[in-house]
């Protein structure tokens, strides 16, 4: 499922995320964006899994970047182990309010606080190999684009925006849309 929505007021959340995953995930965006990370949300993945953030840093690693927001969340969920198939490094997120120690020392750890976050913990390398580098990477950019250009439409009128993605309107008859 996609992050935006043409049918949602804010074309940058989907709803499926509490106020607390929002706060962790805003602190470790900032984070990531100060190591000069490029970050995406909500990314699904050729397994079906949706990966909480993915980035791509400088170097060309892609991290992926699991949020949990408690004891229970990081309890039940037994999915983040095929993350490691998309990704150069694996991290966990969290808020002060959950014990660090439950997180597996073979996975990075980023503690955020909403404003910013701090990685406790760095993640092992396990490179990808080509053929996935390139398909995640390929995912990525697309995903990235199609955001953007969604992003640019919410952003316009929003009755020019229905008429063409309904398809009762003629886009050439809103060259400003």
């Amino acid at each position: 499922m996609a992050i935006l929505s043409l049918h949602n007021d804010s074309p940058l959340i989907d709803g499926r995320q509490s106020r607390r995953a929002m706060a962790v995930r805003r602190g470790v965006q900032r984070a990531l964006f100060d190591m000069r990370h490029a970050v995406l949300p909500e990314l699904t993945l050729s397994s079906g899994r949706r990966a909480d953030l993915i980035s791509l840093s400088p170097k060309g690693e892609i991290w992926i970047v699991e949020i949990k927001t408690s004891i229970e969340d990081f309890r039940v969920d037994r999915k983040w182990p095929d993350y490691r198939q998309h990704c150069d490094r694996l991290f966990f997120a969290t808020h002060p309010g959950v014990p660090l120690e439950i997180f597996p020392d073979d996975c990075g750890l980023f503690l955020s606080d909403g404003y910013g976050a701090e990685m406790i913990r760095d993640a092992p390398e396990e490179k990808l190999a080509a053929h996935t580098r390139k398909s995640v990477s390929l995912l990525f950019a697309r995903t990235a684009a199609q955001r953007l250009m969604l992003a640019e439409w919410a952003a316009t009128d929003e009755s020019v925006i229905s008429a063409i993605t309904t398809g009762t309107a003629d886009p050439a008859a809103y060259p400003d849309a």
